[in-house]
């Protein structure tokens, strides 16, 4: 009887799973709505006074999406204002809703991501996670490695979908 080998285990294929890269730190967003007079109007002076009556501390190393779910046009720099009371407090924020501040994230998490242990190597993107990966870091990251990697495969490494390989020439 011949011995199994585990040919998986003993190929040069990178398995990259981007839920051991991926922030998991709380989501939540800072709605201006309940700072507009009558959830219509923003007050400059009675905006800036209740900005400093905030609890800043509970948004201590979270990501916030500093969003306006009312239907009021509130001015640029009401947003920006409120993000300079969440800078020194948040581990990172963008103007905009839950979808918008992941996209941030994802393209804050790939652009700094090192790409030379892929270099000239199959991936495999792993596909399942306990933690909920966007849409949009998988295609990101597709651009990033595929200038990079000698192949792209999504799945699990015993059972992938090829993606795309580099031609030879």
């Amino acid at each position: 009887m011949s011995e199994i080998i585990n040919r998986v285990t003993s190929s040069s294929i990178v398995s990259l799973n981007l839920e051991e890269i991926y922030p998991k730190e709380a989501r939540v967003s800072f709605d201006l709505k309940t700072f507009l007079w009558q959830e219509l109007i923003l007050k400059e002076q009675d905006f800036r006074k209740a900005l400093k009556e905030v609890d800043w501390e509970s948004y201590r190393d979270k990501w916030v999406a500093v969003t306006c779910s009312a239907d009021a046009i509130v001015p640029t720099w009401a947003f920006m204002l409120a993000c300079t009371y969440l800078d020194p407090v948040a581990k990172g924020y963008a103007v905009g809703d839950l979808d918008s501040l992941e996209i941030m994230i994802s393209e804050q998490v790939i652009s700094g991501f090192d790409l030379e242990s892929f270099r000239d190597r199959p991936v495999v993107i792993k596909g399942c996670s306990d933690f909920p990966i966007p849409l949009f870091a998988y295609g990101r990251m597709i651009s990033a490695l595929q200038p990079v990697a000698r192949s792209l495969m999504f799945g699990e490494p015993c059972s992938t979908v090829p993606l795309f390989k580099k031609s030879k020439s």
